[in-house]
């Protein structure tokens, strides 16, 4: 699906919160026309936490829909955090309060929300989205309704532009770096190995041209050739039977094909190509979208019992942060298992939220945005080093500044919101399971 503009999306907020709601208070609307347009309504949201006095947060994440198996795991990292938060004394002496919305991977859905955050709730801040497309259309209603959005996977390039030019009033920030980096890690790889010849196949949105782009650019400056450039292959979001687009993404016997997808179109999209035969000698190349550990059972297996998927290899916004260790342990206590992707995201998104809130002071979205840069980044030699966050409150609490180390990295947010990360390389094993196998610095 293409980016949703900002008149439509201001437009969607109106009538989201007219339904949601009946006579509440809107986002202003610039004149925009909202006929014939529908909102879909926000999914059931859930609140927790404080008594609605302190600090109020939300998320604006996916349990349903096409990312749905990446957003389950990450949705958890911010109850968990706000609970830690809570635990040490909150946030200017109360406890935080955190309101979950499902965006269902679905910009219409995440207009709705982010508006039922802002107007209704009055959140002062937002972790989401994930989808590129959902946060594109919720910064058209948070950064109006001064709520600020920091989002833990949005990776399009396209708000790195928007953000120089002034669109996001600096109410955006992401904890996960921008796809010109991870391009030119995957850009990088394929060259390392070899490849030549690449076609590619993405979903049509702002995550898949976007990525498309960086890395055709990228690609060739490598002295590699991206053979369908002319005829780049964009799927509907929506589709469901991908034969034809199959067809064309393996035509001209390329050496790999680059696949930006989402799992749940994506493995139709996959197992497509390989009923049809084409995958044969061609080198599958993934990316984040789809690394979830349902994946290859989703793409399925020959008649044979093996995985289809296996040998494919990608790449992912990895985790290196001094708070990595402690997240770890505090997910193996309260949950079991290890963090997903994502997760170090999530809860760095979350972490930055109410650290900023205390260092201005104040429980609102302006407080946050004007504080942000400077609980991520430090200021000055006096800053002191966190990874923990209640530390952080303490000495924000005391007067102190501090430098967040967080758990995917060292968060340092840049003039436009972003960050730069290390990448995970991560290959499918002849057992359908994900294991990481190398990390690439794009430089």
């Amino acid at each position: 699906m293409p980016r949703i503009s900002t008149a439509l999306a201001l437009s969607l907020a109106t009538l989201a919160t007219g339904f949601l709601l009946g006579a509440c208070e809107t986002v202003p609307t610039n004149n925009t026309s909202t006929t014939g347009t529908t909102a879909t309504p926000a999914a059931n949201s859930t609140t927790t936490g404080g008594s609605g006095q302190g600090l109020k947060i939300g998320t604006l994440l996916p349990t349903t829909g096409d990312l749905a198996s990446i957003g389950q795991q990450m949705v958890g990292a911010v109850p968990l955090l706000v609970n830690s938060v809570n635990a040490c004394g909150g946030v200017n002496g109360e406890p935080v309060t955190l309101v979950e919305v499902d965006d269902q991977t679905d910009p219409k859905a995440g207009a709705a929300g982010i508006t039922k955050l802002a107007t209704v709730d009055k959140v002062a801040g937002v972790v989401g989205s994930f989808a590129s497309s959902v946060s594109s259309a919720a910064i058209s209603i948070a950064a109006p309704n001064k709520v600020m959005l920091v989002s833990p996977g949005s990776t399009s390039p396209v708000f790195t532009e928007k953000a120089k030019k002034g669109d996001f009033q600096n109410f955006w920030a992401r904890t996960a770096p921008p796809d010109t980096y991870q391009a030119l890690a995957l850009a990088q790889l394929a060259n390392k190995k070899g490849f030549k010849r690449v076609s590619t196949v993405v979903i049509n949105n702002d995550y898949g041209v976007g990525f498309e782009k960086a890395f055709v650019e990228t690609f060739e400056k490598l002295g590699g050739t991206v053979v369908n450039k002319g005829k780049p292959v964009r799927y509907d979001p929506k589709a469901q039977t991908f034969d034809t687009e199959a067809a064309a993404a393996f035509a001209g016997k390329p050496d790999a094909v680059l696949a930006v997808l989402y799992a749940e179109t994506g493995s139709l999209f996959l197992k497509a190509a390989y009923q049809q035969g084409l995958t044969q000698g061609v080198q599958i190349l993934l990316t984040d979208g789809v690394k979830a550990d349902t994946f290859p059972e989703q793409v399925g297996k020959s008649a044979d019992g093996k995985f289809l998927l296996a040998g494919a290899i990608g790449t992912v916004p990895g985790s290196d942060g001094k708070a990595l260790e402690d997240l770890k342990k505090l997910w193996q206590e309260k949950k079991g298992g290890v963090p997903g992707e994502y997760v170090p995201q999530t809860w760095d998104a979350a972490a930055l939220l109410v650290l900023a809130a205390q260092a201005a002071k104040e429980n609102t979205g302006v407080g946050i945005a004007s504080k942000i840069r400077e609980v991520a980044n430090g200021v000055g030699v006096d800053s002191t080093q966190v990874t923990d966050v209640c530390e952080g409150l303490k000495l924000l609490k005391e007067g102190k500044t501090i430098n967040y180390q967080g758990a995917s990295g060292n968060v340092d947010i840049d003039a436009n919101g972003d960050v730069v990360g290390v990448y995970d390389v991560w290959t499918v094993g002849e057992d359908g399971k994900l294991k990481v196998i190398d990390k690439v610095n794009p430089k």
